[in-house]
């Protein structure tokens, strides 16, 4: 009866507790590991101690299915939550801890050498009587622990020393861990000291860095939380400690410098990873000479060692990303009792805690991409790059107040043919790699044009999971340094330097297909400026053809325009800017439809493998197949043309429907209307009526605009000017024709349009070409109807 009643009254009087509760970190984490440990019994709760120490958790989830905790393995147990205890012969923790005063309560909760110190320091009293006290109580391996020689001064003094030691654990009102919210800060019963109160998201909850190991144990008189170390008194602020510290003269060097050092002397929660003297000796000295000297990158460089939260050791479970004051994060973790940042044990010592914040001493610099010059900026898989930029001298040439990006190739992409190169035009090829201005991944756009150092124009393309440049795509990595971007890309760069016709015609592999676009009067489309992305079948594809066969092909102009037209789409389409495995549909100039994927690295194309892929061309890109590519849905209706098409196409069943034909595909798809470049002359704009079989011998007339640059020739930079070239577009209607002036207000427009009332449309057009100080050129060019 006597337990019944207890546990009743210890129920009713702790509900209330935990139902305000319910809503922090560690009594949700408490929930969880009663929840773990429920076929255990009621109210027994699942913990997690790691091996090898004395350290329990209750964990989060993905510490506990992780099975480890810092990395070392964690071994499951199972014990009463906290306020319950266990009764001979019954399953779980069916009853409730006495309830006593904080005095006894230490005892309870097995924080006896506590109590011991409570006793002889004469605190017992107090502890004893009324009122309503928080008691953050070390464990008994906390003053174990403890600096021996401070251990010894405690005793040696225990009706002062001991007793304020112990009074500065103390706060004077209950505060449950529902109440100790993070950033809080607590006045001890000590002269007024200072307690920092952390609650993390784990479940963890500090007090001045020590970890709640215990928590809520109510008492009649308070509530008494065991914690894992002995708390020291806080007075400095993180800049004092900088300031005073002998092992920190670099770091407060820097910090001064930088102006950095204020900013940890005001109010905040900071967490500083502060590199002694020995850490800054490693460094390189023209690195440390060149930051130390630019007040950028020096502060840049302080404040990537300082977080705007307050990160105490015995919170770190696992690893986490945390933003710097620089702006980018760094990766703090742990590894058994070793804490980590980047991955590195680098942490000397810890949880240093001061008015502010905490300090780690670490033994290495970190050192911010900020803070690096473009060319340092290269990680473990760009090195050949790197290496190569140092061998041939173009790191020399990146100067430290300059603007640069470098698109850097991973190491794999440096065959040993390659390598092997003359170097002159392996620099040539690296010079392609380098882009005379500062250009981020957002800057990017799809049909950007970069200016490399070298002189080409690369093109940008933009995908829905991808960005390239040229035939290469970039892969993640892309950083920004003092005086630059590196992108990082899976291939060399190949700038284009032929037309798709010209590198159709230079290879022989493409003789029969080129032969095909010939007949079907398709020279242009793939001579003439635009953005194609075309499928090219060998040789080998037509081996079955005869000539009879090839003849009867090319009379139907027609089907010999669908066939070719379903090997071109538009727009320019890189095979690994593709997202693997994921289907892509590219509507043909046909008209049909492709159905493009990457399995593997390997593009496919109607499921078909591209033997070569990503040729790059200054208008398009080709894509290299072994088979004739048909539309699945277009029917035949001519015995022979079926005859002709099942010896090429023997992967697909070809429809044949009796008396269908092919349509017309007019050339107008790229070319539909007539574009004439002129230049500009200083004046107003003037306006004459073209007739058919006339010239135009005069040009727009009006303010020339003015482009200036900067280009590299010879390695140097030279500034540029030119006269921006406008352009007349003739427009194309049922009955008239007239061309738009793109200088010049509405009133042109309306004096244009006032001309070609009475006038006669135009059928041909022979433009001429004025050029500045020269004669004029003429060109004749059709417009199709």
């Amino acid at each position: 009866m006597k337990i019944f009643f207890l546990f009743t009254f210890s129920t009713f009087f702790w509900s209330p507790f935990e139902q305000a509760a319910a809503s922090v970190h560690y009594d949700k984490i408490l929930t969880h590991s009663r929840i773990r440990a429920r076929d255990q019994g009621q109210n027994v709760c699942a913990l997690q101690q790691v091996m090898g120490t004395k350290k329990k958790y209750f964990s989060t989830c993905r510490n506990w299915y992780q099975g480890a905790i810092c990395g070392k393995k964690a071994t499951v147990l199972y014990e009463c939550c906290p306020g319950y205890m266990k009764m001979d012969g019954m399953r779980g923790c069916p009853a409730v801890a006495p309830i006593d005063h904080v005095y006894g309560t230490l005892g309870i909760v097995g924080a006896t050498s506590t109590q011991q110190y409570s006793d002889i320091s004469k605190l017992r009293e107090e502890l004893e009587g009324r009122g309503s006290f928080t008691f953050f109580a070390p464990s008994s391996e906390a003053w174990e622990q403890l600096d021996s020689e401070i251990h010894r001064n405690l005793i040696d003094n225990v009706n002062i020393e001991l007793y304020n030691a112990l009074h500065h654990h103390m706060v004077n009102k209950r505060m449950l861990t529902k109440d100790l919210k993070n950033g809080m800060t607590l006045v001890s019963m000590y002269n007024d000291q200072k307690l920092l109160i952390n609650h993390y998201p784990n479940g963890v909850v500090t007090v001045n860095c020590a970890r709640v190991i215990y928590g809520n144990q109510i008492a009649t008189n308070g509530v008494v939380h065991v914690i894992d170390r002995v708390l020291t008194a806080v007075g400095n602020t993180i800049q004092d400690f900088i300031e005073v510290e002998d092992d920190l003269s670099s770091l407060r060097a820097a910090a001064i410098t930088s102006d950095v050092l204020d900013i940890l002397g005001k109010p905040g929660h900071y967490t500083l990873f502060a590199p002694t003297n020995e850490a800054f000796e490693r460094l390189p000295r023209g690195l440390l000479e060149r930051i130390m000297g630019d007040k950028v990158a020096s502060e840049a460089l302080v404040k990537f060692h300082i977080l705007n939260t307050l990160q105490c050791s015995e919170a770190i479970t696992g690893g986490a990303a945390y933003e710097t004051l620089e702006g980018n994060t760094v990766e703090v973790g742990c590894d058994g009792e070793s804490l980590t940042v980047n991955g590195v044990k680098m942490v000397k010592r810890k949880d240093i805690v001061t008015s502010n914040g905490v300090i780690h001493l670490i033994d290495e610099v970190l050192i911010p991409d900020s803070a690096k010059q473009v060319i340092e900026l290269g990680g473990a898989q760009q090195t050949t790059f790197t290496d190569l930029m140092i061998q041939l001298g173009l790191a020399s040439s990146l100067r430290p107040e300059g603007q640069y990006t470098l698109l850097v190739p991973l190491n794999g992409a440096f065959s040993d043919d390659t390598l092997r190169m003359d170097q002159r035009r392996l620099k040539t090829i690296l010079q392609n790699h380098i882009i005379n201005v500062k250009v981020g991944l957002n800057e990017l756009y799809n049909g950007q044009e970069l200016e490399t150092i070298g002189g080409k124009l690369l093109r940008v393309f933009l995908y829905r999971t991808a960005v390239c440049i040229e035939n290469s795509c970039m892969v993640r990595g892309s950083k920004e340094g003092r005086n630059g971007f590196i992108h990082i890309l899976r291939q060399i760069i190949n700038p284009a330097e032929k037309t798709l016709h010209e590198m159709l015609r230079n290879d022989k592999r493409f003789s029969v297909f080129l032969s095909l676009v010939k007949a079907a009067d398709l020279d242009d489309v793939l001579s003439q400026p635009g953005k194609w992305t075309l499928f090219v079948p060998t040789n080998d594809a037509f081996k079955s053809l005869t000539d009879d066969d090839k003849d009867i092909l090319i009379r139907d102009k027609n089907a010999l325009r669908n066939i070719l037209l379903y090997h071109l789409t538009q727009g320019v389409f890189i095979g690994s800017g593709f997202e693997p495995g994921v289907t892509n549909i590219l509507k043909t100039i046909q008209g049909g439809k492709l159905y493009l994927k990457t399995v593997n690295d390997t593009l496919l194309v109607n499921e078909l493998k591209s033997r070569e892929s990503d040729l790059m061309a200054t208008n398009g890109v080709i894509h290299v197949i072994d088979k004739l590519l048909y539309p699945a849905d277009l029917p035949v209706g001519n015995d022979q043309l079926l005859t002709i098409l099942k010896k090429l196409i023997k992967y697909i069943q070809i429809k044949f429907v009796r008396g269908s034909a092919f349509k017309e595909i007019p050339l107008t798809f790229y070319n539909p209307s007539i574009t004439q470049l002129t230049k500009l002359i200083e004046g107003e704009p003037e306006f004459k009526i073209v007739r058919e079989g006339e010239t135009i011998t005069k040009v727009i007339h009006g303010e020339p605009i003015i482009k200036t640059y900067t280009k590299i020739i010879d390695g140097r930079p030279v500034e540029v000017t030119e006269k921006k070239v406008t352009e007349e577009r003739i427009i194309q209607g049922p009955e008239i024709k007239y061309t738009r002036i793109t200088a010049g207000g509405s009133d042109n427009e309306e004096k244009l349009k006032k001309l070609l009332e009475d006038e006669a449309p135009v059928r041909k057009e022979q433009p001429t070409r004025r050029t500045q100080g020269g004669t004029a050129r003429r060109r004749t060019r059709l417009a199709y109807p």
